[in-house]
């Protein structure tokens, strides 16, 4: 993840949660590289064989990430384990 304090991200989600959506295009280069890596932990467990990219994965989580009308996270905590 790039630098930036948890209190930022967090300040980003909750102005996303009050509607600002260039939020959510502020907090996406800042948090990528950590979906990525959260995204291959549950790849490497996936059976043999199985067809799904860690990419393809992240971009499918973004993608309904966007689609929320109103969020809900509480903090940084809340949005990455």
């Amino acid at each position: 993840m790039m630098s930036v304090s948890a209190a930022g991200v967090t300040q980003l989600l909750f102005d996303w949660q009050q509607g600002d959506q260039s939020a959510l295009k502020k907090l996406t280069p800042l948090i990528y590289d950590e979906l990525r890596r959260i995204a291959h932990h549950y790849v490497k467990h996936e059976r043999n064989g199985h067809t799904l990219q860690t990419t393809a994965l992240v971009h499918e989580a973004y993608v309904r990430l966007a689609g929320q009308e109103t969020p809900e996270w509480q903090n940084r905590s809340h949005f990455l384990p």
